[in-house]
């Protein structure tokens, strides 16, 4: 190896192969997040700034540490999720009936449902790694399932649905990707339809006890816009009316004239949940598809990284932080354009929230060691 190869190598990697490009879309991603919660909301900016500085410092350390090191870590890995999931639910700040974060003071407060989902993506990684051979057998998969249930269990007791199906989701696209036979996908689908049909029956009866209140009306609203317009459905009502009135170039960032639907307050919290809804009124069509192509090109390059992966823990890893971000950034937009009924997911990278963020930084961090470990000696 030459002197010139030598100054680019750290830890023993070669930084000539740092996914540099991945690293660049994140950034412009949070940086088109920071203006928009700017103009959505006075107060915001300024602590994801504070995030953003923070999640890159984390992402660039996590790049250079070995993920195949991580694995071996896997147990308390795990018991730290599920310590941190039961103790928000005793000592968790109680918001509008729900335990999901413990409050930090002045500095905000901490969410463990979102970090717990790259610490089960590592988790869910080793044991189908572990039960490769046998990852069809139903036997395999329970075992398997009993594990990964525990914390999600504890997610959807806080409660916190949404949440609840991005694991859910996670777990379905990973042990595909890990080698799920297509034979027992047929056998899952036969059973997984009738039941999921009766599912949406047994939902919308008085009698049923798997929803709040609160969660039922929302899938309701969505069934039934017309008879919720003005109660449950007004939020997403209102959404697509502000993207629709920025129509092609938006109104412009800041923009707070009491005829936008931002500046009239019809929607609360748009620095967060709706905030697509900010960035099609205030950026218009263009700076929606801006949005969507840095999100899919930010998946697109995960996916890329689990082609290439030099093992399948590897592959699995940035199968899992991909699911994660499209599946996020499909329901947030799903919601906001009124495609999907109305669930609290943050736009990943775009919405305000520093224990997303942080959450997500770190597993782009992953991903990234993943790509690095091509170029080892």
């Amino acid at each position: 190896m030459n002197l010139y190869e030598d100054k680019f190598r750290f830890l023993n990697y070669n930084l000539k192969k740092y996914n540099w490009r991945l690293l660049l879309l994140v950034i412009a991603a949070t940086t088109l997040g920071l203006f928009v919660i700017e103009s959505a909301a006075d107060g915001y900016a300024r602590k994801q700034l504070l995030g953003m500085i923070a999640g890159l410092i984390a992402l660039v350390i996590v790049s250079f540490i070995d993920y195949n090191f991580i694995l071996k870590f896997q147990w308390p890995i795990y018991l730290m999720a599920v310590v941190m999931l039961t103790a928000v639910l005793f000592f968790g700040v109680n918001v509008n009936g729900a335990r999901r974060w413990f409050s930090l003071g002045s500095f905000g407060t901490f969410q463990p449902s979102e970090f717990a989902k790259i610490m089960m993506i590592i988790v869910l990684t080793r044991l189908i790694v572990d039960h490769r051979d046998q990852i069809s057998q139903l036997k395999s998969l329970i075992m398997i399932g009993i594990i990964y249930i525990i914390p999600v269990f504890l997610i959807y007791k806080e409660p916190n649905m949404s949440t609840t199906l991005v694991f859910l989701f996670i777990f379905v696209m990973m042990i595909f990707c890990g080698g799920l036979s297509y034979r027992f996908i047929g056998r899952v689908c036969l059973f997984a339809v009738p039941i999921l049909g009766f599912l949406v029956w047994y939902i919308q009866q008085p009698f049923q006890i798997l929803l709040h209140g609160y969660q039922l009306n929302r899938i309701l609203a969505f069934l039934n816009p017309s008879e919720y317009q003005q109660t449950t459905a007004n939020q997403q009502y209102n959404s697509v009316m502000a993207i629709g009135s920025g129509m092609i170039t938006g109104k412009g960032l800041n923009n707070n004239t009491i005829t936008s639907v931002k500046g009239g307050n019809f929607i609360s919290e748009q620095q967060t949940d709706f905030i697509f809804s900010v960035i099609g009124e205030e950026l218009g069509f263009i700076g929606s598809c801006i949005t969507i192509l840095l999100l899919a090109a930010i998946v697109f390059e995960c996916l890329k990284v689990a082609k290439n992966a030099s093992n399948m823990s590897g592959r699995l890893i940035a199968c899992g932080v991909a699911s994660m971000i499209a599946f996020q950034s499909f329901v947030n937009i799903g919601v906001a354009t009124n495609l999907l009924p109305n669930t609290g997911l943050p736009l990943p990278f775009i919405s305000y929230g520093l224990s997303a963020l942080l959450a997500n930084m770190v597993g782009i961090g992953l991903v990234i060691n993943i790509d690095l470990q091509k170029g080892r000696r």
